[in-house]
């Protein structure tokens, strides 16, 4: 049948040729007990409708729905007659489910009418992608809520996207508590188009939730991470403020403080700054002054002190800042991103290991230069 209908151009129907056998027949075969299935009867049914929450009213040509199978040759039911069945013992009164099951819905209000059950209300939403022709999908690896909460997002986080993905609120706001938008929610503002699952869009949700913790709460939070990521002593809650503006999601951490228990291999070039107009040679200049200045600094104890020396000597030295900060920086850390500034980052590494750190930068520039010539 499906052949014949395909070398026509035309749409496929299922035609049970069982239909059309006489009493003797199907008794005869039940006799031989011959396997057989129970499809769901649909004649003269002519027009149908139903009322959607989304998608309004719907009318089908009854007489072209497909006759399911409703129990299976093994005595099981099928899923779409069971899923009626269970929604009905249930007391549902409510079905949400995929757009994709609009044009099933005639066949279950069918079964609803036969045992003179009330139909539930429908609302069918339409499919979250994760492009313009591909839909989110477990199965082809895309990321479930546990996923996404192993990669480093708060689930509030996450549950406020969602929301907001083929759901529009009346407002331009954005950043909802979950009682806000139970209050806020209607159906009647879920969108009839497919919506994209953007995860950019959901990791700069995430930052602002991060950034907007209260400093207790962001630490208890960050602090499994950085417990995992720095082994040396440090102060933790010192370097969970220093990230909390630049962090976006929890995974994120590692990799911007693993540079406190081991300071990386890193090119020299990084010493070069073309906005700070900052080269190697004046780098090693002020990598010296600095290395000079701290040696003598005697009180560690405050940041501020850190900060009025380093925030001096580029006067001193009738050099910008950040022909300054940022050899030191690069010192320091070895990174291109950091955290933090090269002041906040001394104070946290200490005194020790900051001059460590900083005349490593001077040996290794001096050979660098030197090998130049």
């Amino acid at each position: 049948q499906r052949e014949e209908a395909e070398s026509l151009g035309a749409s496929f129907k299922f035609e049970d040729p069982c239909k059309h056998l006489s009493q003797e027949e199907i008794q005869a075969k039940l006799d031989a007990k011959e396997p057989y299935v129970i499809r769901q009867t649909i004649k003269n049914v002519g027009e149908t409708s139903f009322d959607d929450e989304v998608y309004g009213h719907i009318e089908f040509d009854g007489d072209l729905l497909d006759e399911q199978i409703l129990l299976k040759s093994d005595g099981f039911p099928t899923y779409n007659f069971a899923n009626i069945i269970d929604d009905h013992q249930m007391q549902i009164s409510h079905v949400v489910r995929g757009n994709e099951y609009l044009s099933s819905t005639p066949k279950y209000n069918l079964i609803y009418d036969a045992y003179g059950w009330e139909r539930p209300t429908y609302v069918h939403v339409p499919p979250v992608m994760k492009d313009e022709h591909h839909k989110l999908s477990k199965r082809n690896g895309d990321a479930s809520f546990q996923d996404l909460v192993a990669k480093g997002y708060l689930p509030e986080a996450i549950i406020n996207y969602l929301a907001l993905l083929g759901w529009s609120p009346e407002t331009e706001q954005e950043i909802y508590s979950l009682p806000e938008l139970i209050k806020e929610f209607k159906v009647s503002r879920i969108s009839k188009s497919p919506a994209i699952f953007d995860i950019d869009k959901l990791t700069w949700m995430n930052g602002l939730y991060l950034r907007n913790m209260d400093e207790e709460t962001y630490y208890e939070t960050v602090r499994p991470y950085l417990e995992k990521a720095i082994q040396n002593d440090y102060d933790l809650k010192q370097i969970a403020k220093i990230i909390q503006p630049r962090i976006d999601h929890l995974e994120q951490i590692e990799e911007a403080v693993d540079f406190f228990d081991v300071l990386p291999d890193y090119d020299l070039q990084m010493y070069k700054h073309k906005k700070m107009k900052t080269t190697l040679e004046i780098a090693l200049k002020s990598l010296k002054a600095v290395e000079e200045e701290l040696s003598a600094l005697s009180d560690w104890s405050s940041e501020q002190v850190i900060h009025d020396m380093l925030l001096a000597l580029p006067k001193k030295m009738e050099m910008k800042n950040g022909q300054v900060l940022w050899p030191v920086r690069t010192a320091l850390t070895g990174k291109q991103f950091t955290p933090g500034g090269a002041i906040e980052i001394a104070y946290i590494l200490g005194k020790d290991e900051s001059l460590n750190r900083i005349r490593t930068g001077i040996e290794r520039l001096e050979k660098e230069l030197e090998s130049a010539k």
